[in-house]
């Protein structure tokens, strides 16, 4: 057991058990493309060489290969939204925002376009007695979350908590679990401040036994991972906090906020 600094105990916490895959570049085609709002495009993907595909964590990252501005492939992460091994397909759901490659190659995919990606190298399997998780971010973690929602079992109770620029982008998750769904608005512009998400975070109720699973900027993540331990006295081994991009920093992205200076 643990004991926060309000003095609460808390279970023993629960574990990350890191698995390593198969590490293998793949080319696949582009099997539809569908606007899910103002700001996100879900791509399909299909190929017969995604046999052999494995995500094993909803946080999961691949890599895909992409033509940068100067016509030299660059690379980025995205989180499998989701994959149907037996329909041999892979969903990614990509951010729509002025710059960058990718979303700049997604808005512009069509039908039978070809996308090379890689990994993911390995999952993070979250592990123990959780009674409640609280799932926050923003667009960027939005696949992650909404694949965990979805992957959770009847009994569970979940709290999302998600940053979006306005009520056409929220999304709606087919979940068996009990799901509460709180939405921040801000323009996409303003993803790398943390104040309105802070705001919402100090509203929820955070009980004992509660997993508290972050994914925003990095500066961003960092400042709610602290609001959490500090100033809601939820123990660090409770909270896992990353980076899912940087602002300012191509293809930048921090595992663990933790060990920011």
């Amino acid at each position: 057991m643990l004991k926060d600094e309000k003095g609460l105990l808390w279970p023993n916490a629960p574990t990350v058990e890191r698995i390593r895959h198969e590490l293998r570049r793949r080319s696949v085609r582009v099997a539809s493309v569908e606007h899910l709002g103002p700001h996100m495009i879900r791509i399909t993907l299909s190929g017969p060489e995604l046999a052999g595909f494995t995500s094993a964590s909803p946080d999961d990252h691949i890599k895909i290969f992409i033509p940068g501005p100067d016509g030299q492939e660059v690379r980025r992460d995205y989180t499998p939204r989701f994959h149907n091994a037996d329909a041999g397909t892979l969903v990614l759901d990509f951010v729509n925002h002025s710059g960058g490659p990718a979303a700049t190659w997604a808005r512009a995919a069509r039908v039978g376009d070809r996308l090379d990606i890689g990994g993911p190298k390995g999952s993070q399997i979250i592990t123990g007695q959780i009674d409640h998780w609280l799932l926050v971010g923003d667009e960027t973690a939005l696949p992650a979350i909404g694949r965990r929602v979805e992957a959770l079992p009847p009994h569970a109770q979940v709290t999302t908590l998600v940053a979006v620029p306005g009520p056409a982008d929220e999304q709606v998750f087919a979940t068996r679990a009990r799901h509460n769904a709180h939405w921040v608005h801000r323009p996409l512009a303003q993803a790398d401040q943390a104040q309105a998400v802070l705001a919402a975070l100090a509203q929820q109720p955070i009980p004992v036994g509660t997993f508290v699973w972050v994914g925003a900027e990095a500066h961003v993540a960092k400042a709610l991972r602290h609001h959490l331990l500090v100033e809601r006295a939820v123990p660090a081994q409770w909270v896992k906090a990353s980076g899912y991009w940087v602002k300012g920093q191509a293809d930048a992205s921090v595992r663990d906020v933790e060990q920011m200076s």
